[in-house]
């Protein structure tokens, strides 16, 4: 069995989310609901990159293809600080890439702290098809993707360049997001016939710690993917999301009879319900669908927002919050 497959084989056991058993057998009955799609959802105000997913979408194209060129959009917008190309560096002033791409066989692909390559996305992509592995590094995934004909590319710009020099000046090395901070891009796609990809991609936190790596390419944190039940990304704070394998708790709920939103609700929960959560000081949301097309979102904090394309309408809606 391939090591990427094993991740789709150990959703199918049912892993407990401490769901009383009682309860889940109540809110798995059977309900008779009208599929929605194909459809597109992304964190953020993305309508560009939402719009080239659902043209894709409608052209009969898979979910797979959709989310992985929809994500192409952004990282390749140098106006977007948070993704690819323009992306705030380190604090050695390097941009360094994390992606993770999954489909609806569950199969997966991650890169992490790549240099030099826009298309992290596609990179995640080509580890997936055509390695053994789920993950690659560093050089060794700066090397592999040069193998397949990519090029080597500046990423930082000036106006990166400029903000991190000022950033420098006071080098505040306190690692607290803004509540509304654009730090990743993901997106979830559901194609004609029903099956579901997504695809997560980002330059990290601004300022981090040089080789710092957050949720955003580890599969079940940052993204997560079960084709019988639904998916789920998440953005913010990644050691946050992380710590509660947030994108696969969202999934795992749903499977257990939650709706997207509340599923997405209720793995905010658990982060601020943590022992000693500073959640005040930082900001994780989610966006999720389920297998008949419903979706959802909601966020620790205000500001948080999510993009849909269905129906021909491409829509951006403020998410639900937690704060007090």
């Amino acid at each position: 069995m391939k090591r990427r497959g094993f991740i789709k084989k150990s959703s199918l056991l049912g892993v407990s989310v401490g769901i009383p058993s009682s309860f889940a057998l109540e809110i798995n009955e059977p309900k008779v609901k009208l599929k929605k799609f194909p459809l597109v959802i992304a964190t953020w105000d993305v309508k560009n990159a939402t719009k080239k997913a659902w043209d894709l979408l409608e052209s009969g194209s898979s979910s797979l293809d959709a989310v992985e060129q929809g994500c192409m959009i952004e990282e390749a917008d140098v106006n977007n600080q948070s993704v690819g190309k323009g992306g705030l560096p380190d604090r050695d002033g390097n941009v360094t890439l994390d992606a993770c791409i999954m489909n609806s066989n569950g199969d997966c692909g991650s890169v992490v702290y790549l240099k030099n390559i826009t298309h992290a996305i596609s990179v995640a992509r080509k580890i997936m098809e055509e390695t053994p592995h789920v993950m690659l590094a560093g050089v060794g995934a700066e090397k592999f993707a040069y193998s397949l004909g990519y090029k080597k590319e500046k990423l930082l710009t000036d106006k990166s360049r400029l903000d991190w020099l000022d950033w420098k000046k006071k080098s505040e090395y306190k690692p607290i997001i803004n509540i509304e901070n654009h730090d990743t891009i993901g997106m979830l796609a559901i194609d004609k016939n029903g099956d579901i990809s997504g695809g997560c991609t980002t330059s990290g936190l601004a300022y981090k710690m040089s080789g710092r790596v957050g949720d955003s390419p580890i599969i079940g944190s940052g993204l997560f993917i079960d084709n019988e039940v639904g998916g789920a990304v998440a953005t913010g704070l990644g050691e946050e999301v992380v710590k509660t394998v947030g994108s696969f708790l969202v999934v795992e709920l749903m499977r257990n009879g939650y709706s997207p939103q509340k599923a997405c609700e209720e793995a905010i929960r658990r982060i601020v319900s943590k022992k000693n959560s500073n959640y005040k000081d930082f900001q994780v949301g989610y966006i999720a669908i389920n297998k008949i097309g419903e979706s959802g979102s909601y966020s620790i904090h205000d500001g948080f927002s999510m993009t849909k394309y269905e129906n021909n309408l491409n829509k951006t809606f403020k998410s639900n919050f937690y704060s007090d």
